[in-house]
């Protein structure tokens, strides 16, 4: 009898991307397991935000290969070779992941009420009044369930990521996404983004996270990965990751923000 292999939720293979002459992604090689919390770190332009979107299917990857439980992602094989999937195709891949971008991305002339539950109904097919009660809980989880007939423009921009991460959660994805989801938050704002985040790890999400909070990578993420020049420079579970550096670009990059590292969140 064979044993059976354990397939992660994402796997990256010798990703590479480039945009012109400068190289953005330089062979990323990682895997994502079910249910784990991964955090990516580094420096700004070391590819990380140009990682998260080529899962996405934002940007379509130059050379490797991506696969979604154990399926490719954005290409198909033909002949033995990889040949880019049709528009149609990668838009049907693209809504089995969740992506929560650095600005919020809602419909200014939608309640929020709306923004939550429109792609479940017109792109999943969900009926309508499941989808308002799930988008009724998921905005109660992140605790705006008094701001369901409200808009974007009346709220502020912690309220709106925190009703983007319930609009990403509302279609059920198969992993979710953050690219740096506090970057364009004010200071003491913050915190109550990386609290709804930390409340869906606690769920069993799949979930990759950019971001440039220490803290939270430490005291949420199962894993970090330190990404610098395009490249995956360290891999280790977040307690190592931040005790026992290997390489001399992470311990430099973490004495560099040793402050943030001792913050509690």
């Amino acid at each position: 009898m064979s044993e059976q292999v354990d397939i992660p939720v994402l796997e990256v293979s010798g990703v590479r991307k480039a945009f012109g002459d400068h190289v953005a992604l330089d062979g990323v090689d990682f895997r994502v397991g079910e249910s784990e919390v991964v955090a990516i770190l580094g420096p700004s332009g070391s590819g990380k935000s140009t990682l998260v979107r080529c899962v996405d299917l934002l940007e379509p990857i130059d050379g490797g290969a991506m696969y979604l439980d154990g399926r490719l992602l954005g290409h198909e094989s033909h002949n033995g070779h990889l040949r880019p999937m049709s528009d149609a195709d990668i838009q049907r891949q693209r809504r089995r992941m969740g992506m929560v971008f650095q600005q919020f991305n809602l419909f200014p002339h939608w309640s929020v009420l709306r923004n939550v539950t429109e792609a479940p109904i017109k792109v999943h097919g969900v009926p309508a009044a499941q989808a308002r009660k799930q988008a009724l809980e998921l905005l109660d989880r992140v605790g705006l369930a008094d701001k369901a007939s409200a808009h974007p423009r009346q709220l502020s921009g912690g309220q709106q990521q925190r009703v983007a991460i319930a609009r990403a959660v509302a279609a059920n994805p198969r992993i979710l996404l953050f690219d740096e989801p506090t970057s364009s938050l004010d200071p003491e704002l913050v915190d109550e983004v990386l609290q709804v985040i930390k409340d869906l790890a606690t769920t069993g999400m799949t979930m990759i996270v950019v971001t440039h909070e220490l803290a939270f990578a430490r005291n949420v993420a199962d894993r970090c990965v330190f990404m610098a020049e395009g490249r995956v420079v360290e891999d280790r579970p977040a307690e190592e990751f931040f005790t026992s550096p290997r390489s001399t670009r992470l311990k430099t990059f973490l004495t560099r923000t040793a402050p943030p590292v001792s913050a509690e969140q």
